[in-house]
């Protein structure tokens, strides 16, 4: 649109252009032509009766004057005004004369040469042509002034015709000379905009992922050139994807078989450390302590084994929701009963059956108790449970510690998989995949979930869920 617009401006500033210099140039010839005319004719005729004038003349001798100088002109649009001092006569009776300024007056009064002027009479132009009459033997030529001063004035319509049809004529070129330009661009943008589109659609389905995708190369010009380059830097894109679609589809493999290979052996020395933990009061005292120490760690690799495993089902997008509509407020209360939280948790829930959801009560069990015990393990007590609806028909659950809250160099990374704010603190009680896994479960519902500090202190993380009515959905990692 910008390169028809610049045609069609330049176009039009051209034709304008052209235009106006080209009627300048002919409205000023055909003036010059006619007032040369006129002029021309008036000095012949007032030469040819200038002899039959007496000196000094008397109002009837300067009427029969005007009225032979005015019937000369063969078309009869002459009318002309003698004067010889304080006497006047027109060539037609109560002429008033109108025309006749007193600028032009004052220039024959104050020169023998014949002076003209053109008048504004409303409708049409006039043209006014003024002299002065002198005598050299008794006849109309160069010499001293007889006082006689003759006005004539003639409509110049066929002259403003003239002028009328140079705009026509200019206005009609115009127009196809503004057709032509925007014809022209549309093709000049038609051949350089295809392969640009083209580009742009190519650029939108390597977006989209369609890596494969390549342009035809045409020509050599300069977008060939980038048509080209182009082709080279996607096949690099997809090759370099590919390699790393592939590292990582052999990562999470790796993770899913070691974490399966694991349960076998874990599930055993689960068994082991339980007999021993029963075992260990009777033990002497450094080998009850080696007891509850490769007990407490055998739970550790138990959880991450757990953990690594969730992971690795969002990741290959096997994870599914389902979905089930219930009493949000009830199930709260029973992730902190089942892990003998109540009393350790400050809880503000709606009463019963006020604020029901349709969600996967497996995975709002797993968002909860991830939260709350990152906030038992990290935080400080009081911890703070609440749940309200939102605006926008969401279920908002807030978490809040009484802790010294999160860096704010953290807060960005808390949803990271293994991330840990304090790079010293090798071993800690969980997994760091517990927050990770609470945002993939979130985003599963088709909710939101984020951490801050709260301006009285501690930590606070809210979760958005909707409350939607529709039927269960397949969750996806990807």
């Amino acid at each position: 649109m910008r390169l028809v617009v610049a045609f069609a401006l330049v176009a039009a500033l051209t034709a304008g252009t052209t235009g106006a210099l080209t009627f300048r140039e002919a409205r000023t010839g055909v003036l010059q032509q006619s007032q040369d005319t006129v002029i021309k004719l008036l000095r012949t005729h007032v030469d040819r009766l200038a002899p039959e004038l007496g000196v000094p003349p008397g109002e009837f001798e300067l009427r029969r004057f005007a009225t032979s100088l005015a019937g000369a002109e063969p078309a009869g649009t002459w009318r002309v005004l003698v004067a010889y001092g304080g006497l006047s006569a027109t060539s037609a009776p109560d002429d008033p004369f109108e025309e006749l300024t007193p600028a032009l007056r004052a220039a024959v009064n104050s020169s023998t040469a014949t002076v003209f002027q053109r008048v504004d009479s409303g409708d049409h132009t006039s043209l006014v042509v003024g002299m002065s009459v002198t005598f050299t033997a008794g006849t109309a030529a160069t010499g001293p002034a007889s006082g006689v001063q003759v006005f004539l004035t003639v409509p110049q319509t066929t002259e403003q015709a003239y002028v009328d049809a140079l705009v026509t004529a200019v206005e009609r070129a115009t127009v196809p000379a503004l057709g032509l330009a925007v014809l022209l661009a549309l093709l000049a943008a038609r051949g350089v905009l295809r392969p640009v589109r083209a580009l742009r659609r190519a650029t939108r389905s390597i977006a989209e992922g369609r890596l494969d995708t390549r342009l035809d190369v045409n020509g050599s010009d300069e977008l060939a050139d980038l048509s080209h380059t182009f082709n080279e830097t996607a096949a690099a894109l997809e090759e370099s994807v590919a390699e790393l679609r592939g590292m990582e589809a052999r990562a999470r493999r790796f993770a899913a078989d070691v974490s399966h290979e694991l349960r076998t052996p874990l599930a055993a020395m689960s068994a082991v450390t339980d007999v021993l933990d029963e075992d260990a009061a009777h033990l002497d005292p450094d080998t009850a302590t080696a007891v509850r120490l490769i007990s407490e760690e055998t739970v550790k690799l138990a959880r991450l084994v757990d953990d690594l495993m969730e992971i690795s089902r969002f990741d290959a997008g096997a994870a599914v929701l389902h979905l089930d509509e219930i009493d949000l407020a009830e199930s709260l209360r029973r992730t902190l009963a089942a892990r003998a939280w109540t009393d350790l948790v400050d809880v503000r829930l709606p009463p019963p059956d006020a604020l029901r959801g349709r969600v996967d009560p497996r995975r709002l069990d797993v968002v909860v108790a991830n939260l709350v015990g990152n906030a038992l393990r990290h935080g400080a007590r009081p911890v703070h449970l609440r749940l309200y609806e939102g605006e926008g028909r969401i279920a908002v659950v807030e978490v809040l510690d009484s802790g010294p809250g999160i860096p704010d160099s953290v807060l960005p990374h808390v949803f990271e998989r293994f991330y840990k704010s304090d790079a010293a603190r090798t071993r800690t009680e969980g997994s760091g995949l517990g927050l990770a896994i609470t945002a993939e479960n979130v985003r599963m519902h088709g909710g939101t979930v984020r951490a801050a500090n709260h301006p009285e202190g501690g930590a606070v993380f809210t979760v958005e869920l909707p409350l939607r009515r529709d039927e269960p959905t397949r969750g996806s990692g990807q």
